[in-house]
């Protein structure tokens, strides 16, 4: 997410602020259409006043998750310039330059696993690594900048992160990061997970979004370990399950759901989200000590969020410690995606959407 831009053009300066949208606001504010998310993932800011042959200095500042997979952690930031912004060579002499930071957080032995730059390590202090790259180029970078590395650590390790405001910052608040290292020890009990599917089957999901959903829970559901529970629910104006219970996971409950997916993921019909909901609580009332989770794949909106919402929460008050965890996952922009965040925050879960679903 944007957190924030500053702009310098000459003499004159330019920076963002959040504001009230209901313009209760002590900064003044420029009245323009020109700056804002436009697509997922994309954000345009117009600089206005510029002259001819004048330095622009942008500095832009933004918040993305550090995925960790398979034990490390990488990251993938927007670095691609289109050929037409390059400067005339003859007038200009191209420089890159990337300065990167890694605080680990951890007293552990970082390791250095790739990076689609070519970056130095010039020192490092405590928790702290620090890399630079700089160079004269032909052409400015025509590919984003990638860049992982590994903590070793042979159990279970973590730290807390703390970011404090900037000076601008509308919101003062602090903020903090606690996270946890699994380590390397392959001996250590792992939690089982009892995890129920709810996909959305309706009309609206027809074509290459129901296709993808199915490859995407085929996949979720091959990769669960064996030992663990899981079930799948389709949902429109009616209800299909694949079991009438959670099914353990083996090579023939896992075949089977998926020969199932193949013959019952039909778009069709209209969206009813609390029926499956429902039912995916009480498949989940006795998970065996196992860790109780809910997935919802859905691309469309119902007139009862708020109640939803309650009803849910207080359900899962009910449960007490041992409620389900509930993850959402909106498909498409006419998805009501306050509402699946909503959910998730009630649930204690995560939200994601993709919001371009391949329908023209």
């Amino acid at each position: 997410s944007i957190l924030g831009a500053e702009v310098t053009v000459g003499k004159k300066s330019y920076n963002t602020h959040v504001v009230d949208v209901d313009g209760n606001s002590p900064v003044k504010i420029v009245k323009t259409e020109s700056g804002g998310i436009l697509k997922s993932q994309f954000f345009q800011l117009t600089i206005p006043q510029v002259v001819g042959g004048e330095d622009i200095f942008a500095t832009i500042r933004w918040s993305q998750k550090l995925l960790y997979d398979n034990g490390q952690f990488s990251v993938d930031i927007p670095f691609r310039f289109p050929h037409y912004v390059n400067p005339l060579p003859k007038l200009f002499t191209k420089k890159e330059k990337i300065q990167l930071t890694v605080n680990s957080g951890v007293s552990k032995e970082v390791l250095l696993q790739g990076t689609s730059h070519p970056l130095k390590e010039k020192t490092r202090q405590g928790e702290k690594l620090f890399f630079l790259h700089e160079a004269v180029v032909e052409n400015w970078s025509i590919k984003d900048f990638t860049f992982s590395y590994s903590v070793y650590s042979g159990d279970v390790s973590g730290g807390v992160l703390v970011q404090r405001s900037t000076l601008r910052d509308y919101d003062d608040r602090d903020i903090f990061s606690i996270f946890l290292l699994p380590g390397n020890n392959q001996k250590r009990k792992i939690f089982r997970k009892a995890v129920v599917f709810i996909v959305d089957t309706s009309g609206s999901m027809q074509g290459k979004p129901i296709e993808n959903v199915k490859n995407a829970i085929s996949t979720a559901v091959s990769e669960l370990e064996e030992g663990d529970y899981f079930n799948i629910v389709t949902f429109n104006d009616e209800l299909h399950s694949f079991s009438s219970c959670l099914e353990k996971v083996n090579g023939k409950t896992t075949e089977n759901a998926i020969n199932w997916m193949n013959l019952n993921f039909v778009a069709q019909g209209g969206t009813d989200i609390m029926h499956p909901l429902t039912e995916a609580l009480a498949l989940l009332s006795n998970s065996d000590g196992a860790l109780p989770q809910i997935f919802l794949v859905t691309d469309g909106s119902v007139e009862d969020e708020r109640n939803i919402c309650r009803t849910v929460k207080t359900q899962l008050t009910n449960k007490g410690s041992i409620s389900p965890r509930i993850s959402t996952f909106g498909l498409g922009s006419y998805c009501n995606h306050y509402f699946l965040r909503m959910l998730a925050s009630i649930g204690k879960g995560h939200y994601d959407a993709a919001f371009d679903t391949g329908i023209n």
